[in-house]
């Protein structure tokens, strides 16, 4: 299977001076539909090994995009505390864990355009927590 590869990677090579190439500007409408198409091959591809527990409290459930914004929805197991004291006690350390942890995993898909949108839900009573849209300018020290 190596040696395959191997082949088809030096015959795109020995090759590719006869591929025509595009320089310049890539045109915006080209940019955003294929950023659309890149947010949907991925929740396709994301969604295939879901649900996953990331922690004794959280459980990653599904991932869908929303043109070229990836949503990720996730339960949280709140244990005795009611929603509304986790929407109090807990929105902002978790948007800036999240925040931090989106822009250093996620820097090239935020770079080329594609938003990440964090939705967090009660496991026991499936209501809305707190959601975090994500984009570039959340990260602007970690992408430059």
């Amino acid at each position: 299977m190596n040696k395959i590869f191997l082949m088809v990677v030096l015959s795109t090579f020995l090759f590719s001076s006869e591929i025509p190439t595009r320089t310049g500007v890539f045109p915006q409408k080209e940019m955003k539909s294929q950023n659309i198409t890149i947010a949907e091959m991925v929740a396709q591809e994301t969604s295939k090994s879901l649900p996953q527990v990331i922690d004794k409290y959280t459980t990653f459930t599904s991932i869908k995009n929303d043109g070229a914004t990836l949503v990720y929805t996730f339960e949280i197991n709140t244990g005795s505390k009611s929603d509304e004291a986790v929407r109090k006690e807990d929105r902002s350390r978790m948007k800036e864990a999240v925040t931090m942890g989106v822009c250093q995993t996620s820097h090239k898909f935020l770079k080329a355009g594609i938003n990440a949108l964090y939705v967090y839900i009660s496991a026991k009573s499936k209501a809305k927590l707190f959601e975090f849209n994500i984009s570039q300018e959340d990260c602007p020290v970690i992408l430059e």
